[in-house]
């Protein structure tokens, strides 16, 4: 079927939706700002185990010129939720494979959106988990905070990375089901 005749039968690529033509765009803008944040934990993590900081002093990269960035849980719970937010989003983009790796991740940030509003509903109830010093979240009583955070950012970026690896080279089955124009070039898988 010609690609203007695909179009005029599957009204998501006439609206320009953010699930239709507007997919990659989207996928795209949200990859840098993953990416971004992504950065700004392994640069924390760069100063706290290649540099020897103490943890207090490691900010990131924007934390050493906003240094209250960091100790925002606001921040942290608006990360967390513009997340899950995007990866709900841009679901109904993906077909097959990529929508179950997609579906993954979306998954796993559910759980890590859980536990930053528990982090922040301690800040703002001004009491912390299990008379905790400091806010605390489930997995946090068993893993330190810096790398419990790595490991979410890890296990939600990875799913997520094959699902868009997929899902811009989809098989045939999987093509002709989408409503976007991601696909680079054919699959032979």
């Amino acid at each position: 079927m010609a690609a203007g005749a695909a179009a005029a039968h599957n009204p998501a690529k006439r609206t320009g939706s953010l699930n239709g033509r507007h997919h990659r765009l989207g996928l795209n803008v949200f990859l840098v700002i993953v990416v971004a944040h992504w950065a700004e934990h392994l640069a924390q993590a760069v100063q706290v185990y290649v540099l020897g900081w103490p943890l207090p002093e490691a900010r990131g990269v924007l934390g050493e010129f906003f240094p209250w960035l960091v100790t925002s849980e606001w921040l942290h719970y608006g990360y967390a939720l513009l997340m899950l937010a995007a990866l709900i989003a841009l679901r109904k983009g993906f077909t097959g494979r990529g929508r179950t790796w997609w579906n993954i991740s979306l998954g796993i940030q559910v759980w890590h959106h859980l536990e930053h509003l528990l982090l922040l509903l301690q800040v703002l109830v001004g009491t912390n988990l299990l008379g905790r010093p400091a806010p605390t979240s489930l997995l946090q009583l068993a893993f330190p905070r810096l790398e419990l955070h790595l490991f979410y950012n890890a296990v939600v970026f990875a799913p997520m990375v094959v699902a868009m690896i997929l899902h811009r080279r989809p098989r045939e089955s999987e093509r002709a089901r989408m409503a976007c124009t991601c696909a680079s070039s054919p699959s032979y898988a």
